[in-house]
């Protein structure tokens, strides 16, 4: 078996997504999620300029081989572009395996660890009516698990409360990332003090409301110095959060040891993470609870399968990134390796447009706050190729967060 073509496609039904689809001489074919959010674009290129012809002639079969060709032999290594160039060969390669061997990726995986995979959702609002308003709508879709993001008073907008410009929120997806279709990104504000402020008191009116049991999560959104996520943390060890996720930048590991020292709330880290690398001081030294890297962003199924093998050595679980900009080809993919592996924490997933469902037809399916991959062949999704011709790519833009005197600040 020989691959004959790699072909790029793009398409917006609802937001823009990159897909690579794989065909071999025998017409088996193979899909892999190669989303960038805000950069698609380089991607592209990146598969059609650079990697595309590189893989024609080659056997599909030798997955792990050509991972290490596209990234040991490209001599440029690591970053976002790269990885999500060889995440998109990586599935596409396994899906390849998978549907010739007429097996459910994760049968390839050793085989399901449990029953179904649990997932959380994303619970927003302004103030806490709309945000009571939104957990309960959460509660009611099945999710056993809630991310609670809120406004800060004396902010206009702030990270992971929207207004209804969103796109795929216009749509109906609840708790959707802000991704405008404008011509420059929407400027967010940030106070820090006020956050700090605020927070604990959000968490204490959401346990007051809704009661110890329901795992509630948070995400800081990487806009924390070190000292100051260690305060927030304990500020917020009362409610008993199942995590506090990228409360600082954590390119700067060493970072998260004064972190871990003052909190015993767990944490989560790893989303803009590319390879292990970027964990090695995080997990050697037990620093973080889970890791959230994403198999679209981190070279595909093999090298995460790798990353929650060396995270179970330290009492770490997975976590991985599943917001709106993972396509449900690189969602299915997630879900085959949240099945397949032991150490299995929790699932984001927050559903997708109704026009994305139609543009990439899946086998897995979400029930009462759970999803499973399916037993279809390969990782189970099938892409409309005439459907997504018909939603072409449009320029858009994640926002950028400034402070009240103009300063660029993380977002």
């Amino acid at each position: 078996m020989k691959i004959v073509d790699a072909q790029v496609i793009v398409t917006n039904p609802g937001r823009n997504f990159v897909t690579l689809k794989i065909t071999t001489d025998t017409g088996v074919t193979g899909l892999g999620d190669a989303t960038l959010n805000g950069r698609e674009l380089s991607v592209v290129s990146y598969l059609k300029d650079h990697v595309a012809p590189l893989l024609v002639g080659t056997d599909p079969h030798r997955i792990e081989d050509t991972w290490q060709l596209l990234y040991r032999g490209a001599y440029w290594r690591r970053g976002p572009v790269t990885m999500a160039a060889i995440a998109a060969v990586d599935v596409a390669l396994w899906d390849i395996k998978a549907k010739v061997a007429g097996l459910p990726l994760y049968q390839l995986l050793g085989g399901a660890s449990r029953e179904r995979v649990r997932t959380y959702g994303h619970a927003n609002g302004a103030d806490l009516p709309e945000l009571f308003d939104s957990v309960r709508a959460r509660l009611a879709e099945g999710y056993t698990a809630v991310r609670i993001q809120t406004g800060v008073p004396g902010l206009k907008t702030v990270y992971g409360v929207h207004q209804g410009t969103a796109i795929a929120e216009a749509d109906g997806v609840a708790g959707a990332p802000r991704l405008d279709q404008t011509a420059r990104p929407v400027v967010e504000d940030w106070d820090t003090r006020a956050y700090l402020r605020h927070i604990p008191t959000v968490f204490e009116a959401v346990r007051n409301e809704f009661g110890p049991e329901i795992p509630l999560l948070h995400d800081a959104h990487h806009r924390l110095t070190p000292i100051e996520a260690a305060r927030l943390g304990r500020s917020l060890e009362p409610y008993d959060l199942f995590w506090l996720e990228d409360c600082t930048p954590a390119e700067n590991q060493d970072a998260l040891r004064l972190v871990r020292e003052h909190t015993t709330t767990p944490l989560a880290i790893g989303e803009v993470f590319n390879t292990v690398f970027d964990y090695q001081t995080l997990v050697g030294e037990q620093l973080i609870d889970y890791v959230r890297s994403a198999v679209t962003h981190f070279g595909g199924v093999s090298p995460l399968r790798k990353l929650f093998d060396y995270a179970a050595q330290h009492n770490i679980k997975s976590a991985i990134h599943g917001p709106e900009d993972i396509s449900p080809v690189g969602m299915a993919a997630a879900i085959h390796l949240d099945l397949a592996i032991h150490n299995f924490g929790i699932q984001e997933y927050s559903g997708y447009t109704d026009r994305t469902h139609e543009v990439f037809q899946h086998a897995f399916t979400f029930t009462d706050g759970h999803l499973h991959p399916g037993e279809a062949p390969g990782i189970g999704v099938d892409l409309d190729e005439e459907m997504a011709a018909g939603h072409p790519y449009e320029r858009a833009y994640l926002p950028v967060n400034r402070l009240a005197d103009g300063t660029v600040h993380d977002w």
